[in-house]
């Protein structure tokens, strides 16, 4: 993806120096999705909320550099799973997930905005973003933030960070009504540096080393294994909790509309 990153840019900056330029702005409204240790089927029932700002300026019309603010709800729960391993394991979680990301835009079609014959577009996307998440479940009727606990058996001090970096990329489709609006639809997948956005990545640790170190909550929460009828999992320390190979995303699909306020140069002044 980075080599498509690259190939657009060359692209882009190639192109003559008439071609439309300028800014758009706008706002955009979806749903989130969550895909990990606690959704391994990559099941899209479960979607939550999405939405943010954008901020997209046109080098040509082919390619485009944009930023975004983002807000999202992601969730899961092993109760929902059809495998009988995780149903048994028994956790879930919930976060909410801040989002920032730039990502490199290129058109597979010339797109202008205004243009009766190039007004429609799709378009490949690939940057970087930069997201800060909180894993909560719910516990005696309330929500507990996991982080702190040391759930699989980390140290004080030696938790995950809550703020994260990861690479975007995905694909869109934009339609401009006139020179001024457009919409855009869009689904940008976010690859995630971090295998803890659902506090699930590798085995299950000692409770009662963990009572010791974090408290009795702690202990309860790192694991939650049931029995069920005909279902047989080993949970004790040591066990596979996580795949740790394999680290976690969120995909956020979304429909935007867009202001173009075109190129904002400032004028020339001229002196007789």
């Amino acid at each position: 993806m980075r080599y498509i990153i690259f190939i657009a840019l060359v692209l882009g900056f190639s192109y003559s120096a008439d071609a439309q330029r300028g800014w758009e702005g706008g706002a955009w409204v979806g749903a989130a999705n969550y895909f990990g240790d606690l959704n391994t089927n990559f099941d899209v029932s479960q979607a939550g909320y999405a939405g943010g700002i954008n901020a997209r300026y046109n080098f040509n019309e082919r390619v485009c550099l944009k930023f975004s603010g983002n807000l999202a709800q992601v969730s899961a729960d092993d109760a929902n799973s059809s495998n009988p391993f995780e149903r048994a394991r028994n956790l879930s979680f919930q976060s909410r997930v801040w989002d920032g990301t730039a990502q490199m835009e290129f058109n597979f079609l010339p797109y202008m905005h205004g243009s009766r014959e190039e007004f429609f577009t799709p378009y490949l996307l690939g940057g970087f973003t930069v997201f800060n998440f909180n894993p909560q479940t719910e516990y005696e009727g309330e929500l507990v933030d996991l982080r702190p606990l040391g759930t699989e058996g980390q140290f004080r001090g030696e938790e995950y960070y809550g703020t994260q970096v990861g690479f975007t990329y995905g694909l869109g489709l934009k339609i401009s009504f006139n020179y001024y609006w457009s919409l855009n639809i869009e689904i940008g997948g976010r690859a995630l540096a971090t295998d803890y956005l659902d506090d699930v990545s590798t085995v299950f640790a000692d409770p009662d080393d963990i009572e010791n170190l974090r408290g009795s909550t702690a202990a309860a929460l790192s694991n939650r294994a049931i029995d069920i009828p005909g279902v047989e999992g080993d949970f004790t320390p040591g066990r596979q909790r996580g795949n740790s190979y394999n680290s976690d995303s969120y995909v956020l699909t979304g429909i935007s509309l867009m202001y173009y306020f075109g190129d904002l140069n400032c004028p020339d002044i001229s002196i007789k």
